[in-house]
């Protein structure tokens, strides 16, 4: 997940291009940001939802179940008090959860974070709040 400034195609292909391997199908929905997306080399399944008998949380059902998640959570967890420059690391943050919440060895978490601490080379809080690494 990252946060992008517009739902414009010069916004959106971009991350595509970060977060999805090429040659992979993406389905999307009718937005025209998505229209080159097999000129970059994605295959690409449209669902149009405008005028669509079948509401989007039927058709799309992952895509609304993890937006509204991450709202829940961020009035939830954060009040609404969440500052648009850390916005990115709010959602790194929800990533992590969300991948975790079936784990089988939950229970293993606090030694994996703690292994994960003694082979990651230190980070300084400036660059914390910096996103450099």
């Amino acid at each position: 997940l990252r946060r992008i400034t517009d739902a414009s195609e010069r916004q959106v292909i971009p991350f595509v291009k970060d977060v999805i391997q090429a040659g992979a199908t993406v389905h999307t929905d009718g937005s025209a940001a998505y229209r080159s997306l097999k000129d970059e080399g994605y295959g690409h399944q449209r669902m149009v939802m405008l005028g669509s008998d079948t509401p989007a949380h039927i058709s799309m059902p992952g895509v609304h179940r993890v937006a509204a998640l991450i709202q829940r959570w961020l009035i939830g967890t954060h009040q609404g008090a969440v500052q648009p420059a850390k916005l990115d690391h709010y959602l790194d943050e929800f990533a992590f959860r969300f991948n975790r919440r079936k784990s089988s060895s939950r229970g293993m978490l606090f030694y994996r974070l703690l292994e994960q601490a003694v082979v990651t080379s230190p980070v300084t809080y400036k660059q914390v709040v910096n996103r450099q690494t």
